[in-house]
């Protein structure tokens, strides 16, 4: 009897560790919907508000590398920094060609420094004859289990991370930019053994794909979709996104896959919200708007870079630095997108194995105020929080009036802010993004305006709550 009372003991001390190692990975509650009552952002199946914010990298699913094959990115440690800075989104990146240059330059004319090939894909290699690349030939009637297995997998070690995934379903990107990329597509005709050409007009680039021009192309990437979504439909961390920067003639294509992926899983166990974002090049935020997609990103058109307008609902934005900048940005968009009622997301070049430095410091800044500011949305009640740029000088004010108040100040000196309409007490808490402290101010009461001189050098944000 002792014996087992010691048992017991021993697993339920387990039992409470494991739990207190967990506090700060709290995993999705049912899939992300948009909130009824502040449809700025997505509330998860408890109700409670989410604002969604992280680093993304090209890499985080498929391959991607000088050498062939590249090596296999550690997701792991990846998914360990990101938690250490607070993160709680990604998009997971698809890649549809085999091989690209970075530079933009034809891969027949590479160079060593810039070329990268891409490994794993939906479709299994396993033709009798080769594709232009020296490889087997795509069977596009089948599908590879390598690719789904890691998608599961990782969208399941991303939840347990207490991470969301925008799982990436097509690139448009690539095409558009990098000369003669056509011929490293799988739906080129001579890298498939189904017959399937998606360059109708034979031009030599591919765009049709994204077009409806080819009924059978479409019905090739719906039955992938519909696979994807199989594959992920019973995780909670999910959100989808039609595609990266697809040029704006893919508006009609968009929005069919949007309404396709609705139509699927509306009798599935269940539904998951779909993104549209920014149409490279020259794509009009209108087009994202009119859209049928929950949540979008734009691009800098309208300010979204350096004075964002005010979220309306109408549309759950993630401001995401790819397509305001590429990779760009600073510490100030962060804050700024989040006053504003955006998701603040980031283009990280993360251990520069493709773009940029390793690890560079020039982008922490970013990083760790992205996580500040999710610590803050889960500090106030992000219910009620909206903009109210009036109630600021500095115009960056999020604010559920005579309760709550986050302001922005984008450089060090003092902010007015408006209290008329509350004769409330508040607490006054100021916080420098910088060294990560905070800073006390005591108490107020409302019923006018009150001018505050922010204790710290630089940007800083202060936080003013209603003392019950």
């Amino acid at each position: 009897m002792r014996s087992l009372f010691f048992k017991i003991a021993a697993v339920l001390f387990l039992l409470v560790i494991g739990g207190i190692g967990n506090l700060h990975t709290a995993q999705a509650v049912g899939p992300l919907k948009v909130c009824a009552e502040n449809p700025r952002y997505f509330a998860d199946g408890s109700g409670k508000v989410i604002l969604l914010t992280g680093s993304h990298t090209w890499y985080n699913l498929v391959d991607m590398g000088p050498t062939d094959p590249p090596q296999v990115f550690d997701y792991d440690a990846y998914l360990d920094w990101m938690q250490k800075l607070n993160h709680n989104f990604m998009r997971l990146w698809r890649w549809e060609m085999v091989m690209w240059d970075t530079q933009g330059n034809n891969p027949a004319e590479r160079n060593d420094n810039t070329f990268h090939y891409v490994n794993l894909h939906p479709w299994p290699r396993s033709g009798n004859e080769n594709a232009l690349d020296g490889k087997p030939k795509f069977d596009l009637n089948r599908f590879d289990d390598e690719y789904f297995n890691r998608l599961r997998e990782r969208v399941i070690a991303a939840r347990d991370h207490g991470i969301y995934t925008a799982v990436m379903l097509f690139e448009g990107w690539a095409m558009q930019r990098i000369t003669g990329v056509w011929k490293y597509h799988p739906f080129h005709p001579d890298n498939n053994v189904n017959g399937i050409d998606g360059d109708v007009d034979g031009d030599g680039n591919g765009l049709e794909v994204y077009r409806l021009e080819n009924a059978e192309v479409t019905k090739l990437q719906e039955t992938y979709v519909k696979k994807v979504i199989d594959t992920i439909n019973d995780l909670d961390n999910v959100l989808y996104e039609i595609s990266n920067e697809n040029h704006p003639e893919s508006t009609q294509w968009q929005y069919h896959m949007i309404r396709f992926i609705y139509e699927y899983e509306k009798n599935k166990p269940k539904q998951h919200p779909v993104g549209m974002t920014f149409q490279f090049k020259g794509g009009q935020n209108s087009a994202l708007f009119a859209s049928p997609a929950e949540w979008i990103s734009p691009n800098p058109e309208g300010g979204y870079r350096d004075n964002p307008p005010a979220a309306d609902g109408s549309k759950v934005i993630i401001n995401d630095t790819d397509h305001l900048w590429g990779i760009g940005g600073n510490q100030a968009w962060v804050w700024k997108s989040f006053m504003r009622g955006m998701n603040p997301i980031f283009m990280d070049p993360y251990d520069g194995l493709v773009l940029g430095k390793k690890f560079d410091e020039k982008w922490e800044p970013i990083r760790k105020s992205m996580g500040y500011a999710l610590r803050f949305a889960n500090r106030v009640n992000l219910t009620k929080m909206v903009p109210r740029n009036e109630l600021a000088s500095t115009e960056y004010c999020l604010a559920d009036a005579s309760n709550e108040y986050l302001i922005y100040l984008p450089e060090a000196g003092k902010v007015t802010v408006d209290l008329s309409d509350t004769k409330n007490q508040f607490s006054v808490e100021w916080f420098d993004p910088n060294q990560d402290r905070t800073s006390g101010a005591g108490t107020i009461t409302g019923g006018e305006k009150h001018t505050f001189v922010s204790p710290f050098p630089g940007d800083a944000v202060l936080y003013i709550k209603a003392v019950k």
